[in-house]
């Protein structure tokens, strides 16, 4: 106590500034040393393509590789010939070197390993790639959005901001707004309620927020508007922190209907007068619905002012009550599978002579 009354004045300040710029430096170290693994693999990927196609060497020289490579370097992991493989694919789909400086040597070996592994196509890869770098997505992450299909759906959402907002925030509205959602974590009835998907989306909003994408800020569901003598609600309320403006969702559990459009315009205008910032801007709406009609969602949208997007979204529908009861238990399933065993054990013995 009387170490922390003796410090002088912005030792505290000094400290906290050196620990940052500690942070920072450690940050960059960790990105400069991945950076040149991810260009050390490439390179020897090339050298193993190079001989192979020029010398003709075979495939075998890749396990003689790894065995006299751990014999120089015991205590380096990598060098194994699984991955000296994945080192000569990495190369192949990759021949050029700037390229894998960037933004391919930004992300991890294991990042790269899944955009080699679940993409066949260059230019989706490397739209991953740069997606990971801007959005800081771990491996996994990574991995469920290429499985959730992101790159065919991500700015696919029917909208009218062309012509209600400026450019770039127009551009920037449409690429953060997908078609369809993928809302699998729930698993509801095909006869489920509004309520009951904006309830199940609430219950699960860490994966909410991860499938609406990155910039997503929660503020609250049902928020009511106190407009007149009647009062309204908002299914769910967001702010998007790269668009600075408030985003007012619908939720709506079957397909989109031309009125929907008009409510959503009413509550973007009380949003605007209410809550909206001077510094913020215009308000964007968006309704998610189970399904739509592309010309509907067109003429619904011609002549609104406010900026909107009509977008569809996926549920992972429950079993049915008589489904269920139809299918096997985990026991019966083990008591099976124990049971096959033991006849394939009996299948394999040799038989006796007679």
């Amino acid at each position: 106590m009387d170490e922390q009354l003796s410090q002088p004045a912005g030792y505290r300040k000094l400290l906290e500034d050196i620990k940052a710029r500690i942070q920072t430096a450690q940050v960059r170290a960790g990105l400069a040393v991945n950076r040149e693994l991810v260009l050390l693999y490439w390179s020897i990927g090339r050298e193993i393509l190079t001989r192979q196609d020029r010398e003709g060497w075979g495939a075998k020289v890749i396990e003689s590789l790894a065995r006299d490579l751990h014999f120089s370097f015991p205590e380096m992991k990598g060098l194994s010939p699984r991955n000296l493989k994945y080192m000569r694919a990495f190369a192949e789909a990759w021949p050029e070197q700037p390229i894998v400086q960037a933004p391919l040597a930004q992300i991890t070996w294991y990042h790269n390993l899944a955009l080699l592994e679940k993409i066949q196509t260059r230019e989706e890869r490397i739209w991953y790639a740069q997606q990971t770098v801007v959005h800081g997505w771990s491996r996994n992450v990574l991995v469920l959005q290429i499985e959730s299909g992101l790159y065919g759906r991500q700015g696919r959402a029917i909208s009218n901001f062309k012509a209600a907002l400026p450019k770039p925030q127009s551009d920037l509205a449409q690429q953060i707004l997908k078609d369809p959602y993928n809302f699998d974590f729930l698993t509801l009835d095909k006869d489920a309620r509004e309520r009951d998907i904006e309830r199940g989306l609430l219950e699960h909003l860490r994966q909410f927020l991860l499938e609406l994408g990155s910039g997503f800020a929660f503020v609250g569901s049902q928020v009511p508007l106190s407009i007149g003598r009647e009062d309204y609600r908002i299914d769910l309320l967001f702010y998007h922190l790269k668009l600075r403006a408030f985003i007012v969702a619908e939720v709506k559990s079957g397909p989109f209907r031309p009125h929907y459009a008009g409510q959503l315009n009413f509550y973007l205008s009380a949003v605007d007068d209410l809550f909206r910032h001077p510094s913020d801007q215009p308000s964007i709406g968006l309704i998610l619905c189970r399904s739509k009609e592309g010309v509907v969602v067109e003429y619904a949208l011609r002549d609104i002012g406010k900026p909107m997007g009509i977008a569809e979204f996926r549920l992972t529908e429950s079993l049915p009550e008589n489904l269920k009861s139809s299918l096997p238990s985990i026991e019966e399933l083990e008591s099976e599978l124990d049971q096959r065993r033991e006849d394939d054990a009996t299948s394999h013995e040799p038989s006796s002579g007679t």
